[in-house]
């Protein structure tokens, strides 16, 4: 009697599959949902003068592109390149998730090549989930034991996405209780005009102030008459209801209107 072939383990499926960028599209569209897609493009605010505007979605949720991403672990990182220039959000996405992982695990060598592939496509890291999933990790993880003069270049750039990346890289400074490139990286975007720096700001100093309050208030103390009121509601969401509200009440008239 013939012997029954032992179950394919996850690892060899995934040695079996073609690594190159469109198997990964392909596998990635295999598991695509219309329905889903049409939500996300609303969601992602796609349409005309939206800050996604022309973004396209076949329809899968991260969870998915993250299991995806262990099928296609060994991807080489030229075909990983190709996969960030393409116009589904998905595909950037996936290619994102797999320079994470990559990063992490990685070398010195490794990391200084993902990190100089990460800067060369900031134009295609385009969409402020497409920054979170990636900026504190790559950027902000090779800049740990760095200068970080990068970030206040990027901070003035005239993308919102690299503004976007300048603040959200200091997240990984956060977590190292280091709060001063976070601190001067705020200060300068206090002005910036865009409700998707805002709220980021605003997380990032809410992220410092549950470690370290006093610093947090100094901040506010100091810049609540300027912030914009969608900043300062983030940076405060933590606060006891009292505080809050002191804040609330204390703020600028200039900080209302632009919130």
């Amino acid at each position: 009697m013939a012997r029954r072939k032992p179950p394919t383990s996850n690892a060899a499926a995934s040695q079996a599959l073609e690594l190159d960028s469109e198997a990964a599209r392909r596998r990635l569209r295999g598991l695509a949902s219309p329905q889903q897609a049409a939500i996300l493009a609303r969601f992602f605010k796609t349409g005309p003068g939206e800050y996604g505007e022309g973004d396209q979605f076949v329809g899968v949720k991260v969870p998915v592109i993250r299991r995806v991403a262990m099928e296609f672990r060994g991807l080489p990182l030229d075909e990983i390149e190709r996969l960030l220039h393409s116009e589904v959000h998905e595909d950037r996405t996936l290619a994102l998730v797999i320079l994470v992982n990559r990063f992490t695990k990685g070398d010195d060598s490794v990391r200084e090549r993902i990190f100089d592939l990460y800067l060369a496509n900031t134009r295609h890291i385009n969409n402020w989930d497409l920054v979170d999933i990636s900026a504190p990790q790559i950027v902000g993880g090779y800049l740990a034991e760095r200068r970080r003069t990068l970030l206040y270049r990027m901070a003035k750039s005239a993308s919102l996405w690299e503004r976007r990346i300048a603040i959200l890289a200091t997240f990984h400074f956060i977590r190292l209780n280091d709060f001063a490139d976070t601190l001067k990286i705020a200060a300068a975007l206090l002005t910036d005009r865009e409700d998707l720096i805002h709220k980021a700001v605003g997380w990032m100093l809410r992220e410092l102030g549950k470690r370290d309050t006093a610093g947090l208030e100094t901040f506010l103390d100091r810049h609540r008459r300027e912030m914009p009121r969608t900043m300062l509601r983030y940076a405060i969401e933590r606060f006891p209801e009292r505080k809050r509200q002191e804040y609330l009440k204390n703020e600028s008239r200039h900080g209302k209107e632009r919130g």
